[in-house]
């Protein structure tokens, strides 16, 4: 179960990148040019966000299957078992929380630059945590797990 789970999160992250990526150069545009906030904005926003929680599912199942998760009195001791055991979940999910509100805020707020620019600012600040937290594994951002 292990190896099918992690080369399922592994590859899913470029589907959840592509579409963080395309919602907030979207959200930049929109806000930039002040366009309307369209049905078109707000499903790929949705998208990105349900992606990002698909991974996080994806992730925990994982977290619980792999080798490098440590539940010992060494685990802060040892780099690698912190990372994977506290450090990369803990950053992920504050990134998923903050494209989770990043999306509900957009859902009240009624001008649409404004929607436009709340997307933008809560899926890059989601997007630069989760792009530090990967390069602080050693393992690459877009290299697969080995």
């Amino acid at each position: 179960m292990y190896p099918f789970f992690k080369y399922l999160h592994s590859g899913f992250r470029y589907i959840v990148l592509i579409l963080v990526v395309a919602a907030i150069i979207q959200a930049l545009l929109g806000w930039l040019g002040k366009k309307t906030y369209t049905e078109s904005n707000r499903k790929l926003n949705l998208f990105a966000l349900i992606s990002a929680h698909t991974q996080l599912l994806i992730g925990l199942v994982l977290y619980f299957l792999s080798p490098l998760v440590q539940f010992s009195n060494a685990t802060m001791k040892d780099a690698t078992a912190r990372y994977w055991t506290v450090e990369h979940l803990t950053m992920m999910i504050i990134a998923i929380v903050l494209i989770t509100v990043g999306y509900s805020r957009s859902k009240k707020i009624l001008l649409p630059e404004k929607k436009h620019a709340n997307i933008f600012i809560f899926y890059l600040l989601a997007a630069i945590i989760v792009i530090v937290t990967l390069v602080l594994s050693h393992r690459g951002v877009l290299g697969m797990s080995v």
